[in-house]
């Protein structure tokens, strides 16, 4: 039997913690949407009203830090993601943000990478040139900073979990980790 209608657990993850967890500066919720046909774009926000709309992209990874993580690493990552992403699609996207969602085995520490797709085009096109199929990989240190780890050796891993990384300034999605912030301001 196939369903009628399903969505992944990413988006559900999303759109769960935007009408909970998200409010304009009035206290106003926001509604999120799902479109009918897969054109891109996963959720449609709007504000309370609905006289203002932002789309997502969402990509989902499973905690890869438990399964493939180094034991050193355990006590001092948060989550680690991993996804293959097609240079185009990000390029050619029509999404207003690409989410990234991180799910943590504990289930109150789950984290959110929020960026336009042009940002992380040009970022991932500078850190990875030259490949049609990207694979990223993104981690949460337990001091709450984000990185992409894609190709680096285990000592400069080693500097990232330690907080003493001072490699490619690009691999840095700290400003992206968990800051709702630019879908908000779109919305009000």
């Amino acid at each position: 039997m196939q369903p009628l209608f399903t969505i992944h657990a990413g988006e559900y993850l999303v759109g769960s913690h935007i009408e909970q967890e998200l409010r304009d500066k009035d206290g106003n919720k926001f509604n999120v949407w799902v479109p009918s046909k897969d054109t891109g774009i996963d959720l449609l926000v709007t504000n309370h009203n609905n006289s203002k709309v932002v789309s997502i992209q969402v990509k989902f990874s499973k905690d890869f830090l438990v399964t493939h993580g180094r034991p050193e690493y355990q006590k001092k990552l948060i989550s680690c993601g991993w996804w293959t992403l097609n240079r185009n699609k990000i390029h050619e996207s029509p999404a207003d943000f690409w989410v990234f969602v991180l799910h943590t085995f504990n289930q109150t520490n789950r984290q959110y990478v929020i960026i336009p797709p042009k940002q992380l085009s040009e970022i991932l096109n500078e850190l990875h040139p030259n490949v049609k199929s990207l694979q990223t990989y993104l981690w949460v240190t337990a001091s709450k900073k984000c990185w992409e780890t894609r190709g680096l050796k285990k000592k400069e891993t080693d500097l990232i979990v330690d907080d003493n990384y001072r490699g490619n300034d690009k691999r840095n999605f700290s400003d992206f980790l968990n800051n709702w912030k630019r879908v908000i301001d779109k919305l009000t």
